[in-house]
């Protein structure tokens, strides 16, 4: 069995890589098991545009692999496997990967969320060359180009709207005849004279040599086949939290996410803390995500300095030729 450890951090993305830098600078000599998937959804984005300090723009896996690099530089250890299961009954806590247990004081929780997907022909062969999930990060690619947003929820209308300020037309396309939009929603995308809804259609492939160029639509009542000639296509069929592991421990809402005390990273269990979308399902973005890490890691370093009896570097001003920012 492993000594204790003061922190593990359960995922490696914005949020995870964000607590370990934190932390490591805090002298916490965190431990990351990061995932087979390191990085998170960024790992399947080509251009990054709205991250703070990258002027150019940056790949998505580039920019992961500096927020790893950063962390590792102050200490951070990594481990590029997932984890299989956790008990937090009790302090330590107890972490496994495979059969090899690993015991800490505290642990955040930052596996992140999955985007749902169509799981049909040219998405992943396209993935960010065209597909995406995610309209803010990706729509300012598309000036001037027509797309394709799937979906019948509130996610797929704000989605909509949202690219029509790049788009020249913005076609939704749902597999009912019905929206499980709010109205509201529904009479914003409905009254924007870009976009077109197409219902009671699915898209059985996604075309193109390279890129985008089309997609292949079917009726849902007739059986119908044809194509759209588009630039782009959105899936906005909703997210899902990777909570899998800990939703029979740590209070979560009906779709999974893990509910935090307000004002901070808390769980509903004492020394465990959740940063990022596995908590976040309104703005899921990498900056942040990378904010809550850094709240996580404060939350953590008090906690454990107040069990030491002292205020923790977290609480102390700091000095002047180190001043945080």
């Amino acid at each position: 069995m492993n000594d204790v450890h003061e922190l593990v951090i359960i995922g490696g993305g914005p949020a995870g890589y964000t607590a370990a830098l934190y932390a490591a600078r805090a002298n916490l000599a965190p431990l990351v098991i990061e995932g087979f998937n390191w990085g998170g959804q960024l790992m399947i984005t080509s251009d990054v545009e709205n991250y703070p300090g990258y002027a150019e723009g940056v790949l998505g896996p580039e920019m992961m692999a500096d927020f790893r690099r950063q962390a590792e530089r102050f200490g951070t250890e990594f481990i590029t496997d997932d984890v299989s299961r956790v008990d937090f009954s009790e302090r330590p806590f107890r972490i496994w990967v495979e059969d090899t247990e690993y015991r800490a004081r505290t642990v955040i929780i930052a596996t992140g969320a999955s985007a749902r997907w169509l799981g049909i022909p040219g998405e992943q062969t396209l993935m960010g060359r065209g597909v995406s999930a995610c309209a803010t990060c990706d729509g300012a690619f598309f000036r001037d180009k027509e797309l394709i947003v799937v979906g019948g929820g509130d996610t797929a209308m704000e989605e909509a709207v949202f690219l029509t300020r790049f788009a020249t037309k913005v076609t939704v396309v749902h597999r009912r005849g019905e929206f499980r939009a709010s109205q509201i929603m529904l009479d914003r995308a409905r009254a924007n004279d870009k976009i077109e809804f197409v219902t009671n259609a699915e898209i059985d492939d996604i075309l193109g040599d390279g890129k985008v160029e089309a997609a292949r639509l079917s009726s849902t009542l007739t059986g119908e086949t044809w194509e759209l000639p588009v630039d782009g296509v959105f899936v906005a069929i909703g997210h899902d939290p990777n909570t899998k592991l800990f939703v029979d421990q740590l209070e979560h809402d009906a779709a999974g996410y893990l509910i935090t005390k307000p004002g901070t990273t808390e769980t509903n269990v004492f020394g465990v803390f959740a940063a990022g979308d596995v908590q976040d399902h309104t703005y899921r973005q990498a900056v942040t995500a990378a904010g809550s890490g850094c709240m996580a890691a404060l939350d953590a370093e008090r906690l454990l300095a107040e069990e030491e009896g002292h205020e923790g570097t977290a609480l102390t001003a700091p000095r002047p030729e180190a001043a945080e920012v």
